[in-house]
């Protein structure tokens, strides 16, 4: 009778001593990519990198398609599509789609950002998506972006991340005087125009002009000689704060990974290796590398954008049918984290129905807040499907929501796929501490859903 109930595997638990090897040994890949893709501009670049690598070539539109093409899309140096054509008519069988989205929460620099006060230079923050503000103080952060100079040059900055760096500071409060702020709720603690970054301390005493001795001034000096800035030169930049920290293992077992970004490159990793790896030439692929999911997926690179419909009218054009045909019977994997069961906060968590550490990848049938508002909600028959790929090619998964009814929610990308008429179902990793400056996931998650991906794919 023990076969009638359902009961989660845990992966370690079942996993023999080749399972470990490639579980520890796959994570090691992820980490490199995770510590050189801080943000969506440098992720993007790193996949596009490694899909040159492997023979894929640019996507230009009027271009036609054939099976056994490989090719590659890079939107606005922010959003990756990855695009293999299979043998299968795509009017028949469609496109086996991965969305995820390689955005993070994290602090973007204010367009006019520097001032002074009291001889200290700083720079304004606005901070993008959703964090809690009070984790972002007291930390050694990394500044990463692009500015595009008056003349359109655009120079790369990424400062704190070598031992020779410098790193950059939000200050908080000494227990001693912080009677008043202790006396705030949470998330009140810390404002968002308390996010200001230091920057440095120093006068620019060379200086002819006495109003120029100042920290600021000198700080505009360091930028211009080192990069040609001026100051209006922000006006035209995007620089962001992130933390300054390297993907670590966690624990005496090195079982989980701790690291900035998790949510969501810990998707975008499996799914675009798993491209790579499996040679089944059956199906039409295509991995999608999204940004702007952290603020509602909205612009010119988000999940929202036409050009994730232009591409798949370009492949149904290619094979004399339409893109609303390929659409119908295409189906979606959207590879968003989920929320892990943590027992230092079992109040928010249903146990029944949250996913759990090692346990392996995990389907959310539906995200959204309160009555499953503002989610995609995956019909019965769709996980169905996925289930019985799943079990057949022996990949570890659960299931899970994000925390109890009532008590919070979010959302992925799945609902915009799913608007174009594609049958889509969430699966992720569940991450601990999500949205904060250093999330925890487990290996063996990690390594499952990219499993779950391979045989997807095939």
């Amino acid at each position: 009778m023990s076969n009638l109930s359902y009961k989660r595997t845990n992966v370690y638990e079942v996993a023999d001593e080749k399972l470990m090897k490639s579980i520890f040994d796959y994570a090691k890949g992820y980490c490199r990519f995770i510590d050189e893709g801080k943000t969506e501009r440098e992720a993007c670049a790193y996949v596009e990198k490694a899909a040159i690598e492997k023979g894929y070539k640019p996507f230009e539109f009027g271009m036609t398609l054939k099976a056994g093409d490989k090719v590659y899309y890079n939107n606005r140096g922010k959003n990756l599509y990855l695009i293999r054509v299979g043998k299968n008519d795509v009017k028949k069988e469609g496109i086996r789609i991965l969305a995820s989205h390689i955005d993070s929460p994290r602090l973007d620099f204010k367009q006019v950002p520097l001032y002074e006060a009291e001889n200290i230079a700083f720079a304004k923050t606005h901070y993008y998506g959703g964090i809690r503000k009070y984790q972002w103080t007291a930390i050694p952060l990394a500044l990463h972006g692009a500015v595009v100079l008056k003349n359109g040059d655009v120079i790369e900055v990424k400062i704190g991340e070598d031992d020779a760096d410098p790193v950059f500071y939000i200050s908080d409060l000494l227990p001693h005087l912080a009677a008043k702020q202790n006396a705030k709720t949470l998330g009140e603690g810390i404002g968002g125009e308390d996010l200001n970054i230091w920057l440095g301390n120093i006068p620019y005493t060379a200086a002819k002009d006495e109003k120029d001795k100042t920290v600021k001034e000198n700080l505009l000096r360091i930028l211009n000689e080192k990069y040609g800035m001026v100051e209006e030169d922000f006006l035209s930049a995007e620089l962001s704060l992130v933390p300054a920290f390297k993907a670590r293992d966690i624990g005496f077992d090195g079982a989980l990974i701790g690291a900035y970004g998790h949510d969501d490159r810990v998707c975008s990793y499996p799914a675009y290796t798993a491209l790579f790896d499996e040679e089944s030439e059956e199906n039409t692929v295509m991995v999608v590398l999204a940004d702007k999911e952290e603020i509602g997926s909205e612009g010119t690179t988000g999940m929202q954008s036409a050009i994730f419909g232009d591409l798949i009218d370009a492949i149904a054009a290619s094979f004399g049918t339409t893109g609303a045909q390929v659409r119908a019977k295409s189906k979606c994997l959207s590879a968003d984290v989920n929320a892990a069961y943590d027992p230092n906060f079992r109040d928010v968590c249903e146990p029944l129905n949250s996913t759990y550490l090692s346990c392996g990848a995990g389907i959310t049938k539906f995200t959204g807040a309160r009555g499953k508002s503002g989610s995609n909600d995956a019909s019965a028959e769709f996980v169905g499907e996925i289930r019985r790929l799943f079990n057949e090619n022996g990949v570890i998964w659960q299931t899970g929501e994000l925390g109890k009814v009532d008590v919070g929610g979010g959302g992925t990308v799945a609902k915009f796929v799913a608007n174009m008429n594609i049958d889509t179902v969430d699966i992720g990793v569940p991450v601990v501490s999500m949205h904060s400056p250093f999330e925890v996931i487990s290996k063996a998650d990690l390594y499952e859903e990219y499993l779950a991906f391979r045989a997807f794919i095939k």
